[in-house]
């Protein structure tokens, strides 16, 4: 049986995509990289936060979060989502506190109803 080899990555393949660097050593070699960085167009991400740092629950309950989100932007209320969705207004509770998880069928009714790709809620 042949197995699969994993092929290095060519300017093809890489084109699109966001790279970050590291780099390690004197802090006048780095200040120069930064602004030798700066001069090609990149930007300094060292200041950035990940979204999981400042939003702890995203990692625990990312499908909730999204629905009250979104649920907040069109202004509607749980029971006016349930309305929309057919989904009981207990169980969108439930959903939004992760105490229920969602399905794909759910997950599609909500995207319908909030204007969204379902995939964020699962």
């Amino acid at each position: 049986m042949l197995e699969r080899t994993k092929r290095h990555p060519t300017e093809e393949t890489m084109k699109g995509r966001t790279v970050e660097v590291r780099f390690a050593g004197e802090p006048a070699k780095i200040r120069e990289l930064k602004l030798y960085a700066k001069k090609l167009g990149l930007r300094d991400t060292t200041e950035t936060v990940p979204l999981e740092q400042v939003m702890p629950e995203m990692l625990a309950n990312n499908g909730g979060i999204c629905i009250r989100g979104g649920r907040t932007k069109e202004g509607l209320t749980q029971v006016e989502l349930s309305k929309l969705t057919g989904i009981p207004q207990r169980h969108l509770s439930e959903m939004e506190n992760g105490k229920r998880s969602i399905g794909r069928e759910t997950a599609k009714k909500l995207a319908e109803a909030l204007n969204v790709d379902y995939r964020v809620f699962l």
